[in-house]
């Protein structure tokens, strides 16, 4: 039995093959020609065509906030990673596939990642609530008398949550995160500079510039267009001019942590206190991210070492303990 944890997140999807570890990480988008369903690429072939396609080809993202938006194209976008990793439809038939699901997730979300499965000839399905694979994959000990506080922050989707083996004592699943910032950088750039850049460029200055520390000032060229006279022009933008982008955004993110947080019995929220948040996903990595949870809430914030990793290795621990899978999978 071939045994895999599937990350499908709204910019990356990732795989873990049991025995092999990671062996996919592409971006969750496909290129097809303009009003038909000819797929013309798809991951990191498509990703580069963002921005630079004509009328002909259009760039679909079948997940969107942690929702399946499009299920043929996510059929066939995932189809096509397995078939990258050497999974073809004999074996996926022979295949127990992990599926992390938001926090809270409905079973009308469950039943298209179901149709999705079934679409790709996959022939066993689990489910298991994003949080609790970001623990595992932090290695974070976790048992019915120890509870945890995870903040998994994707590009699409954020969970919070407390729990313990035992179950989700408070926790939330939110459709915002990193491509929220994405578009704000845009329209900062937009009304700063007069100057409109593309999701690839916004996506590239939140990574290279963007910081919450206030002293902080690098600085990054860009090139868009000149908003009044249509012609390209290049601008230096510096941490500071999209700093604002990035604060709204992570104090946003803080007003949920505190609402979670008020719900938690004293004892959960004593247990919390000393052992802190544990940040995870894609958006975590930002810089000074932890550093600004961690003085707004005082409170410890544990970056993972992975950020954009640990759910997708907690998926492949928990596909590898059937017990550990008994306990947290969602029963559908």
């Amino acid at each position: 039995m071939i045994k895999l944890a599937i990350d499908l997140g709204s910019s990356v999807t990732k795989i873990f093959k049991l025995g092999s570890g990671i062996v996919l990480a592409e971006p969750s988008c496909v290129a097809v020609a303009s009003g038909t369903s000819t797929v013309k690429a798809i991951g990191d072939d498509a990703k580069r065509l963002i921005g630079k396609t004509a009328e002909f080809t259009t760039i679909v993202f079948p997940v969107f906030e942690a929702d399946i938006v499009n299920e043929s194209m996510a059929a066939v976008m995932l189809g096509y990673f397995l078939k990258k990793i050497g999974i073809g439809r004999s074996q996926a038939k022979r295949s127990e596939v992990l599926f992390g699901v938001p926090c809270g997730a409905e079973n009308a979300l469950l039943d298209k990642y179901y149709r999705l499965a079934d679409a790709c000839g996959i022939g066993a399905v689990h489910f298991v609530e994003t949080p609790f694979l970001s623990a595992f994959g932090q290695n974070l000990t976790l048992n019915e008398t120890n509870p945890v506080f995870v903040v998994d922050i994707g590009g699409g989707s954020t969970n919070i949550a407390a729990f313990s083996l035992d179950g989700i004592i408070a926790g939330i699943g939110l459709n915002i995160g990193g491509g929220n910032i994405d578009s704000h950088i845009i329209d900062c750039i937009a009304e700063s500079f007069n100057l409109k850049i593309g999701l690839l460029t916004s996506e590239k200055l939140k990574t290279t510039v963007g910081s919450l520390y206030t002293a902080d000032n690098e600085s990054f060229v860009v090139n868009g267009r000149d908003i009044t006279s249509g012609r390209p022009r290049s601008v230096a933008v510096s941490s500071e001019d999209i700093y604002g982008c990035l604060k709204l955004f992570a104090d946003r993110i803080i007003e949920y942590i505190g609402m979670i947080l008020a719900k938690l019995p004293a004892e959960v929220s004593a247990s919390i206190w000393h052992s802190g948040i544990y940040l995870s996903g894609g958006c975590a990595a930002l810089i000074g991210l932890d550093d600004y949870f961690s003085k707004a809430l005082q409170m410890d914030v544990n970056l993972a070492e992975e950020p954009q990793m640990a759910a997708v290795l907690g998926g492949g621990r928990t596909i590898g303990n059937s017990d550990i899978l008994e306990t947290v999978r969602i029963d559908y």
